[in-house]
Formats: structure tokens, C-alpha cells, sequence
């Protein structure tokens, strides 16, 4: 009997699930889960996940007291609400589960290592080892210069918002678990720019994952790939034999419903054949190359503008919700 594309696939790859979605973690039951703030703020509003929602507000009330505003409520319980979705995810999958720091600490190291030591806290609080977790931090210089210090202290980092090899290289140099190239958002970019189309093999996020995959395996790197950001499962066929690919569950089961032969296009043995110059990248260079890749430098702030947003969306949100609650109480005679 023939195998559908996505079983297939994991013969090459770690499938990672791109949502918050814990119904769909059920479902698919990927080895690894990852969120962004976008994904927590639309599961946030899913109906069936009210009760989580209302607990971490309830709980975030009464640890800051009576006299705290809605809005520091809110503020509280939006970090806390990626780590009930975390909780959850890890209670379905085996692997790990990616929780971001707020995307507004991109450019501040200090304040990255200090949020990230606090999540990775949180989560021993509820017994869950700093095996199991990865801190999403942007792909700044910044960001970087964290993820180097968190590594070396035992705690793993997934380098997100990636779309330059100038980025990818830093990382790997600073020892980070895992970095996040955004296939499809580079895609977006060249459409745009060139108003024309890309397919397969020609897509520009394939091409960008490709090389950076084919400099780790050339050069030895530790960092594993985890593409990231699909359109479409063409971009993913593309990509087989990546570390990881985390894939949204439209996607999914797109894969799981589509037969046919899926041949393994990225290979570490190949890689080390292939005659690849090695580049130091310091922070001249590294800033350098992010001024000359027009697209690395317009995603890289279009993305931590767009998960900042969605954090004050949440924010709101949540603040509102706490508002309706309130006026639900029972008033205290």
C-alpha cells in the first residue's frame, strides 16, 4: 500500500506542529510543537480554550491584588498563557515545546536572558525539565549574543525570524540548539519584489534553507534546521531531509492526504562534498551583510513588528476578558 506524502516525510525529517492548536497537536501528534504570539492570540479566542484563558487571568489577578489595573493583569497573564499552551502541548507530544520571548526585547540582551531565565523557571515550577523547552529569540545581533550566554548556562534556544545565511552562521557560531529559516515569508518578499511566481526548486525560501542546511553539514555545526513558515506542500516536498520542518496543521493534512513518491532532497553526506567557503561573520560583518540583503533586513523588522502587535492584540484581549469576569463576580457583601 502506497504512503501518503506525510509519513513519508518523517522518515527524513522531525515533523514539528506550527500552531496552538492542542486539539491539532492530538491529531497529527508531531514529535516537537512550536507557537509564536500570533498563533497563541488565535487560539486564545477558540472557544474550547476559554477555560485555560480564565484560569491564568484569575490566577495573574490574584497574585498582583486588588489594586492592580486590567492592563497589568493582562500583561502578566500573556506571559503566563504561552506557558499554560506550552503545559498542555507537552502533556500530548514527546518532544519539546518552543515558547517565544516578548518579540519587544529583540534589540535588548539583558532583558532576553532575564525573560528567558524566568519562562525556563516557570515551567520547572510545574516540573517540567529545561530538556523539554526551547526560548524563541529573534535573529538580531542582540538576540544572538543571548542565545550564547542561555546555551552555555543549559538553556536551549530556537533562533527564529531567520532569513539571511549571515544570521544562520552567527547562530551556529554561538552554539544555539536550533534555528527557525522562514521559508515562506521569503517567498512573500520576492513575489512581491519581482512580481513573479516560484515553484519548487526555484522557490527562494527552499533555496535560502537549502544553503544554510548544506554550510551546517559542510562545516560540522551542532545547530540543527528546523524550516519553518510554508505556503504550500511544495515548499515542504522541497525540503525533505531537513533536521525539522515545523508545519501548520492545514498543511498537515494536505501531506497525510496526498500519495505519492517523496524523494529526499537535502542530505548531509552531499553537503560535506560540496565545495562551500567558509565566513567568519563578527558583528561588522554580520552587519554588513544584513544592510546589503534587502529582504533579511525588511522581514527581520516587518516580523518582530508583527509578533509585537500581536502581543499588544493579546494584551488587549485578555485585559478585556478580565473586564468581563470582573463585572460576572459576585459582589462582596
Amino acid at each position: 500500500m502506497p504512503q501518503n506524502l506525510l509519513e513519508q516525510l518523517r522518515k527524513y525529517t522531525t515533523v514539528v506542529a506550527d500552531t496552538g492548536d492542542i486539539e491539532a497537536m492530538e491529531e497529527f501528534r508531531p514529535q516537537d510543537a512550536t507557537t509564536n504570539p500570533s498563533l497563541i492570540t488565535a487560539a486564545a479566542q477558540m472557544p474550547q480554550y476559554q477555560p485555560i484563558v480564565d484560569g491564568v487571568l484569575t490566577d495573574a489577578h490574584k497574585d498582583l491584588g486588588e489594586s492592580a489595573s486590567d492592563k497589568e493583569v493582562a500583561n502578566l497573564a500573556f506571559q503566563r498563557l504561552a506557558l499554560a499552551f506550552g503545559e498542555k502541548i507537552l502533556a500530548i507530544i514527546p518532544g519539546r515545546v518552543s515558547t517565544e520571548v516578548d518579540a519587544r526585547l529583540s534589540y535588548d540582551t539583558q532583558a532576553t536572558m532575564a525573560q528567558a531565565r524566568n519562562i525556563i523557571k516557570l515551567y520547572q515550577h510545574e516540573g517540567i525539565g529545561r530538556e523539554r523547552v526551547l526560548i524563541k529569540i529573534a535573529s538580531t545581533w542582540e538576540g544572538i549574543r543571548a542565545a550564547d550566554v542561555l546555551e552555555k548556562e543549559g538553556i536551549h534556544c530556537n533562533l527564529t525570524l531567520l532569513f539571511g545565511i549571515h544570521q544562520a552562521i552567527a547562530a551556529a557560531d554561538a552554539g544555539v540548539t536550533l534555528i527557525s529559516p522562514f521559508v515562506g515569508r521569503i517567498l512573500d518578499w520576492y513575489k512581491k519584489d519581482t512580481g513573479k511566481d516560484f515553484q519548487g526548486a526555484d522557490d527562494p525560501g527552499v533555496q535560502s534553507v537549502t544553503r544554510i542546511y548544506d554550510y551546517f553539514k559542510k562545516f560540522g555545526y551542532k545547530t540543527v534546521v528546523m524550516g519553518a513558515s510554508f505556503r504550500n506542500i511544495g515548499e515542504i516536498c522541497e525540503l525533505a531531509g531537513c533536521d525539522l520542518l515545523t508545519i501548520s496543521p492545514h498543511l498537515l493534512g494536505e501531506l497525510e492526504s496526498t500519495q505519492g513518491e517523496l524523494p529526499r532532497k537535502l542530505d548531509p553526506e552531499k553537503a560535506k562534498a560540496m565545495p562551500i567557503e567558509r565566513i567568519n561573520v563578527d558583528k561588522a560583518t554580520f552587519d554588513a551583510m544584513h544592510a546589503q540583503d534587502r529582504m533579511a533586513n525588511d522581514k527581520l523588522k516587518e516580523g518582530i513588528e508583527g509578533f509585537s502587535e500581536a502581543l499588544v492584540k493579546l494584551e488587549n484581549l485578555l485585559a478585556k476578558r478580565l473586564a468581563e469576569l470582573e463585572s460576572r463576580a459576585p459582589a462582596v457583601v
